[in-house]
């Protein structure tokens, strides 16, 4: 028994919410989604999670505000510039450092966080795609056998979309 894939494509950001209610009741398996926009309407659907990019930021933010604390704390112990019997290490003019390298770090976390799990290097990802998804449909790819081929193509019509097979 060959699987074919089969993507229903629609123009209507609600149409797709509504075939993706239908599908995750049917016994079709739900394989991915194409958005030309972010959606939290899809998202919602889906029953996604939040992203964990923001623990990300967070631990940079954390690591990055200790760094500049100890890099201004290290660059005076090892210069003992004492001004008017001050001392050495106070930590009021430090903030500034500390302030800096947590944005610093809380902006790498991000950006590492977002590479890390994004998966945008994964050739899967384009292995059925229809471009018209990068610019002005909403794509849902799923799968069946050769003998359920024209239910889900009648699902996805029945939603008010087109669909596009692939092998």
């Amino acid at each position: 028994m060959a699987t074919k894939y089969v993507m229903g494509l629609f123009k209507q950001e609600d149409q797709a919410v509504a075939a993706i209610g239908e599908l995750k009741e049917s016994a079709w398996p739900l394989h991915r989604t194409h958005s030309p926009i972010p959606s939290h309407k899809i998202s919602t659907a889906l029953g996604l999670k939040d992203s964990r990019v923001g623990w990300f930021t967070l631990c940079g933010g954390i690591l990055g505000f200790f760094t500049g604390f100890a890099l201004a704390i290290f660059t005076a112990l090892r210069w003992e510039l004492i001004v008017s019997g001050k001392p050495v290490v106070a930590l009021v003019p430090f903030i500034i450092v500390g302030f800096e390298f947590t944005i610093l770090f809380a902006i790498f976390g991000n950006l590492i966080g977002m590479l890390v799990l994004s998966r945008l290097s994964r050739p899967e990802n384009l292995e059925n795609y229809d471009p018209r998804c990068s610019g002005e449909l909403f794509g849902i790819l799923s799968s069946c056998s050769d003998e359920e081929k024209e239910g889900l193509s009648t699902l996805f019509a029945r939603n008010g979309g087109e669909t596009r097979e692939f092998e």
